[in-house]
């Protein structure tokens, strides 16, 4: 585990979200990392398939980046929905 250095705005902002959402800031932080991770290798998936792939990567081990890249077969029934 390491410390990542954000802006006073961006932990203000993880602040009300995690609570209003009713997580720890540090649970609402790495929801954000990882839909934020998953948008940038799959810019085509909605939201609801983002989430849906994080419940499958959850169900496969966590989301780990590699297992991402290298199991992009268990990927092509949500992208094929995305099209």
């Amino acid at each position: 585990m390491g410390i990542v250095k954000i802006s006073d705005l961006m932990h203000e902002n993880l602040r009300l979200a995690s609570n209003a959402l009713s997580r720890s800031i540090n649970a609402q932080a790495e929801h954000w990392l990882k839909i934020g991770m998953l948008a940038e290798l799959y810019p085509h998936l909605s939201h609801q398939q983002l989430t849906r792939l994080l419940v499958k990567a959850e169900l496969n081990g966590g989301v780990d980046i590699n297992k991402l890249i290298d199991g992009e077969s268990f990927l092509l029934p949500m992208e094929q929905e995305a099209h």
